[in-house]
């Protein structure tokens, strides 16, 4: 369960220096200055599900929007890579999820929890046990704390406004959310859950995972308790549960008393299980009208320019960038396939991406300089405009 967290391999971004940016698979370690992205770490408690209990130290990444606050809170949670992969899986900061609730208006915390990243090694307390046997309340128990325990950091800051939160996440993010939504703590407004879940193997099992069944049994025990209203995102392609599991630990939700909506979505990419990073398109507005209902109205979502008639769409030298920008980025802009959008700084920083939700990630990987970033072509139009 294993949440995606590099650029996207159509996507691009340069600072203004005028250097292209690292590849998707480049270890070089990336920061987004527009949001002021930090690493925090605080101790946190937790049990496996064999009783071992453990304080460990825990990495935070945050995201927050201009200005001094305080700011509502988001805690985001990754998930959770197959055990041959997880050894390699990085520091959570799903950037372009953050970059859209941070124009919400929200912080965004996003813990990288133990067994993970820097933590990797002798102790996983979201071991769920053998697929035979597998036990969703240890590892729901031991995630759910620590989204409590980044909570509880976020209330010694004072641009977070932690009395009023929001937890969400992917995979077994996404149970995290739930379990925490299951705990009732104070200030919890609402629960985002993405493909949520836990057991799945898409290469041994595409669409089969463990003990399903325990998990809506599980998940209808804690939405007797819970208050918090909640918003899930599933894809019809999930590779990790499949179509209609979802739907039964749904169903068990609502029947328990769990205040929730379901959205159902299309086959996105080759696994639908990825359809957070792959099909921001159609999340974006469901998740907008969820939050808008616990009273964030404010504006996040990309909108495309008219056309501006300041130049032709091929003809690279108007674009005012350096001669890298120029050849590098807006030529690779221009090589791409619709939907595609080419951002460019203040300063002369520039990004570009093309697919999936293009006009919002070329913005954010132009703003990830720190310049203020305009929209300059998208699609096959030119849209930016001269001051």
């Amino acid at each position: 369960m294993f949440c995606l967290r590099v650029l996207s391999l159509l996507a691009g971004l340069c600072f203004s220096t005028g250097t292209w940016a690292q590849a998707a698979t480049s270890v070089q370690e990336i920061f987004a200055k527009d949001m002021r992205e930090e690493i925090v770490r605080t101790p946190v408690t937790v049990k496996d599900l064999y009783g071992r209990e453990e304080t460990r130290t825990m990495p935070i990444t945050i995201f927050r929007p201009a200005g001094e606050g305080p700011f509502p809170l988001v805690v985001f949670n990754h998930g959770r890579a197959v055990s041959e992969k997880r050894a390699t899986q990085g520091r959570s900061r799903a950037e372009y999820v953050a970059r859209y609730l941070v124009n919400k208006g929200f912080v965004v915390m996003a813990p990288t929890r133990i067994g993970y990243w820097e933590t990797y090694g002798d102790f996983d307390p979201e071991s769920s046990g053998a697929c035979s046997a597998l036990r969703p309340e240890p590892m729901s128990v031991a995630a759910s704390t620590q989204v409590l325990a980044a909570v509880a950091y976020a209330q010694k800051l004072p641009y977070v406004d932690a009395s009023r939160w929001i937890v969400a996440g992917q995979s077994v993010g996404g149970l995290a959310s739930i379990a925490t939504v299951g705990r009732n703590p104070p200030g919890l407004l609402g629960g985002i859950n993405f493909s949520g879940g836990a057991g799945g193997n898409p290469e041994t099992s595409p669409g089969r995972p463990c003990g399903p069944e325990k998990f809506a049994n599980y998940w209808g025990g804690l939405a007797k308790i819970a208050t918090a209203p909640m918003v899930w995102l599933y894809w019809k392609n999930d590779k990790y549960w499949g179509e209609d599991n979802p739907k039964r630990w749904f169903k068990a939700w609502q029947d328990g008393g769990g205040k929730a909506e379901l959205a159902s979505f299309g086959a996105s990419g080759e696994d639908g299980h990825n359809g957070i990073n792959s099909d921001m398109e159609h999340w974006v507005p469901i998740v907008d009208q969820f939050l808008a209902k616990l009273g964030f109205t404010q504006s996040a979502v990309a909108v495309k320019p008219a056309p501006s008639g300041f130049a032709e769409i091929g003809d690279g030298s108007k674009v005012p960038v350096s001669a890298l920008g120029k050849t590098t980025g807006y030529q690779k802009f221009l090589e791409a396939k619709a939907p595609r959008a080419f951002a460019i700084g203040e300063q002369g920083s520039w990004g570009w991406a093309a697919g999936d939700y293009a006009v919002g990630k070329a913005l954010g990987n132009c703003l990830r300089s720190g310049q203020t970033c305009k929209l300059y072509a998208v699609d096959d139009n030119v849209v930016w405009q001269p001051n």
